[in-house]
C-alpha cells in the first residue's frame, strides 16, 4: 500500500539519505542494494525514517567488504520496482542531503529508468550535497564521513561497516552542526504519517530556519568511482 507523508508549507522538510550499491558505476550493472533515509523538519531529526534493503538480481561480490549484506540475506528482498512508489512518495517536494551526492543520484536516477519513471530525482527534489559543503567550509581538510563526525564531535562508533540507514541518521547530525546548529536525534514532536486515510496530530513548530543554499557536485564531482571509498 503507497504511503502518505503530511507536508506543510510552513515547515522546511530535509530528507538526509543514504544508498548501499553492489559496486561503483551502475554503468557497469551495478545496482543498489539498501536505501536509507531520514527526516529532518524545522531543524529537528525526526523519527521518521525510509528503509529497505534490495535484491539486486546480481551478487554483490567484493563491495560485502564495505556494507556487509551478503547475498544470502538479500535473496528474499524485494526489488526496486515493488518499493519505488513508497520511496517517491517519501521524498517528493523535499530537499535531499547527500554526502556525494553523484554516487548516489546516479544508482537512484538508474533504478527509475529501469522501471521506466521518466523523471530524474533532480527533478523532483532540491539537492544538497555535503561533500560540496564542507569543502566550500573547509578547503584543504578531509571531508569523509568519519572526519566530518570527529570534526563536530558526533558519536560514529556504531559505523564499523557501511549501512544506509545508520549513514544517514550521523549525516543528519553532522548536516545540523555543518549549518549552525545540532538539535537532539528524535525529537519528542513528531510529524504526521499518513497511511491510506489514517493520520496522527501534527504539532506545529516555529518557522524561524534560515534557509540553506542548495549545493550541486561540480563536474569533476562526477567521477565518483575515484572517491567512492574515500567519500562515501
Amino acid at each position: 500500500m503507497k504511503q502518505f507523508y503530511a507536508k506543510s508549507p510552513n515547515m522546511e522538510r530535509l530528507i538526509v539519505l543514504d544508498t548501499e550499491t553492489t559496486g561503483i558505476e551502475p554503468s557497469e550493472g551495478h545496482r543498489i542494494i539498501e536505501v536509507g533515509a531520514v527526516q529532518i523538519l524545522d531543524r529537528d531529526i525526526t523519527e521518521l525514517e525510509f528503509h529497505r534493503y534490495l535484491q539486486p538480481n546480481r551478487n554483490v561480490g567484493e563491495s560485502v567488504n564495505i556494507h556487509g549484506i551478503s547475498d544470502n540475506f538479500l535473496k528474499d528482498k524485494p526489488q526496486f520496482s515493488a518499493i519505488a512508489e513508497d520511496f517517491i512518495a517519501f521524498v517528493e517536494g523535499a530537499t535531499l542531503v547527500i554526502h556525494n551526492a553523484p554516487f548516489d543520484l546516479g544508482f537512484l536516477n538508474n533504478e527509475l529508468r529501469l522501471i521506466g519513471f521518466k523523471k530524474k530525482i533532480e527533478d523532483i527534489c532540491d539537492i544538497i550535497d555535503t561533500l560540496e559543503l564542507s569543502k566550500e567550509q573547509r578547503p584543504g581538510t578531509m571531508h569523509n564521513l568519519d572526519a566530518l563526525c570527529r570534526r563536530f564531535e558526533i558519536d560514529a562508533s556504531a559505523r564499523t561497516i557501511h549501512g544506509a540507514l545508520l549513514d544517514a541518521q550521523i549525516l543528519a547530525q553532522v548536516y545540523l552542526a555543518m549549518t549552525g546548529g545540532q538539535s537532539n536525534l528524535f525529537q519528542e514532536a513528531n510529524p504526521t504519517e499518513i497511511i491510506g486515510e489514517v493520520a496522527t496530530p501534527i504539532k506545529t513548530m516555529s518557522n524561524d530556519n534560515n534557509k540553506i543554499k542548495v549545493i550541486y557536485a561540480n563536474d569533476d564531482e562526477i567521477k565518483a568511482h575515484e572517491n567512492y571509498f574515500q567519500h562515501s
